[in-house]
This record gives C-alpha cells, structure tokens and sequence, in this order.
C-alpha cells in the first residue's frame, strides 16, 4: 500500500516468548507439550467414551462431547505454531496463515462462550424440573441447542477477522504475542481504528456478557431450588454437578473479559500473554479433569471400554 509507512506485508513475525532465556524457552517447551498432549488425549477420550458407551448417551455428555471438540479445534489452531516457535525459533507465519488462525481462535473461543450457557441451562433444567428433564432436554432439543450455540461463530469470527486484516499496516510485522490474537495484531496497524475498537467492545459484551448472563440466570434458579432441598446429602450432590463448571466457566470468562474488553490497554504484553494462556492452553486441559474424571459414571465408563477393548483384542489374538 502506497503513503506514509504503509507497506504490504506478506507475512508476520511472532514474537511469541523470544525475551525469555534460550534454557527458559525449552522448559517451556516441554511444560507447553505435556499440556497439549494431555490435552488432546483427555478431551478425545472424553468424546470416544461418550459416543461408546450407551449409559453416557444423556444430554449432559452430548453437550460435554461438543465442549471437547471446541477444546481439540482451539488447541490445534494455536498450540503447535507455539510449540515449534520455542522449539526451532521459526516464528515466521504467513499473512493467510495468521488471518485463519485468527479466525478459527474467533470461531471456538466464541462458540464455547454460548455452549457454556447451554450446559448451565442443562444443568437447570436437571435440577429444577427434573420430572420433566427427559421430556425437555431431548434429543432433538439438544441438537438445535448444540447448533444454536455453534452458530455464532461464524459471524462474529468472519466480521472481526475480515475487518481488521483489511486494514493497512505499518512496516513492522512483528506480534508481540505467541498467536495471531487481535489486539497485538491491531497495533500494527496504521490507520484509524476507533470504530473496529467500538465494535470489538461491543462484540465483547455481546459475546461474553450475554452467555454469562444466562449462567447467572440459571445458576440463581439452582441456588434456590437446592436451598430447598431438605437433605444436606441432596444439597451436595446437587451442587456437586454444577461447582465444577462454575469453576471453569469463572476461570474461561475473567480471562477473556480481561483479554478482550480493551483491545488497545497500556496492559504489558507479557501480561496479555499470561491471560491468553490461561483460556487457550490452560482450560483445555483442566476441562476433561474437571468435568468427566471426577465424575463415577465416566469412571466406570472409562473401565467397562477399557475391559471391552481388552476383552476384543484377547479374542482376535
């Protein structure tokens, strides 16, 4: 692009963790492996298990399965450009290459936004009708509910991606962050940008506020149906099906709240990082611990497949 210090760039530079030591990097590296590892094993295994075994056939796990899908597309987006950025220093990505992750980061972070409402309002239903849950929670109603909290995606992460990368920027490319994320990439640019930050603002609210609006909603009506409840053993078991999503949903929305409600904050960068981390990397893989691991039924899921599978290869061998 012609005038002033515009320039066309072709690709990007990531500045990923490249202030830290060399030794600091490889440490990380490792720590960044593990996490992904465990990561993209619990969740697939969360979704394997939940399709294999007919007693987690509820809607409770068709919305977890769904959850865990989000969770291995979000990681695979981000975690290994990072990974090969501390390994063999190659931090250079194309402009398309950061313009789809961008987008793809858009598409599942927001879309997991509303599938956690989805399970709030599951986990309401469960606790406040319970009479009727098979009746309104079918499977019918599950898929449109799965759709619907799929769909948003897809605007939010094709206005934002398309609008910001359409911009010019100025002769630097470097992005001062370990993915393609909005608010480091939008520092690069040189143009005025205040009605992309008004809309970026707003699609915050919208995005974040909105679904944890209605967990609020939902987790009220809980509180008051368990305080009803005579039994303090009654009490516990049924807020011990929602204290581990509230722990996630807490820990997902702060960061993202945080991260995106200034585009343009005098935050440091490092800081900026530590956020992201926290809901790309982190979340992931505490979600197939939090939500399934520690629950019996997954257990004894989790060992009648194993026995299964064992019992098949026995007989083949």
């Amino acid at each position: 692009m012609a005038g002033g210090n515009w320039t066309r760039i072709s690709d990007f530079i990531l500045m990923s963790f490249s202030s830290l030591p060399t030794e600091i990097q490889s440490l990380l590296f490792l720590v960044f492996l593990i996490i992904y590892l465990v990561t993209l094993m619990g969740n697939n295994l969360i979704i394997l298990v939940t399709l294999a075994d007919p007693m987690l056939h509820s809607p409770m796990y068709f919305f977890l399965r769904n959850l865990s899908f989000l969770e291995v597309g979000l990681n695979l987006v981000i975690v290994p450009k990072m990974l090969r950025t501390l390994l063999s220093q190659d931090t250079t990505i194309s402009f398309l290459g950061c313009a789809t992750q961008m987008y793809f980061s858009f598409f599942f972070g927001v879309d997991e936004c509303f599938l956690l409402a989805t399970m709030a309002y599951d986990r309401y239903v469960a606790i406040c009708s319970p009479l009727h849950y098979p009746v309104l929670m079918n499977q019918r109603t599950c898929t449109k509910l799965a759709v619907a909290s799929w769909f948003p995606g897809f605007p939010v992460a094709t206005v934002q991606t398309t609008w910001l990368f359409s911009f010019p920027f100025c002769a630097t490319n470097k992005v001062n962050h370990f993915f393609c994320d909005s608010p480091p990439v939008l520092k690069l640019v040189c143009a005025d940008t205040a009605l992309f930050e008004i809309y970026a603002i707003v699609g915050t609210i919208l995005v974040v506020m909105i679904p944890c609006l209605l967990i609020l909603c939902s987790y009220s009506r809980i509180a008051a149906a368990i305080l009803k409840i005579p039994s303090a053993r009654g009490k516990r078991k049924a807020f011990s099906t929602c204290s581990s999503h509230l722990l996630v949903v807490s820990l997902f929305y702060v960061s993202l709240s945080l991260t995106y409600f200034r585009p343009k904050s005098n935050n440091s960068p490092e800081s900026k990082k530590l956020l992201s981390l926290s809901y790309t990397v982190v979340t992931p893989m505490l979600n197939p611990i939090i939500y399934s691991l520690r629950n019996n039924e997954v257990k004894n899921a989790l060992s009648r497949t194993f026995h299964k599978v064992l019992a098949l290869r026995i007989h083949i061998l």
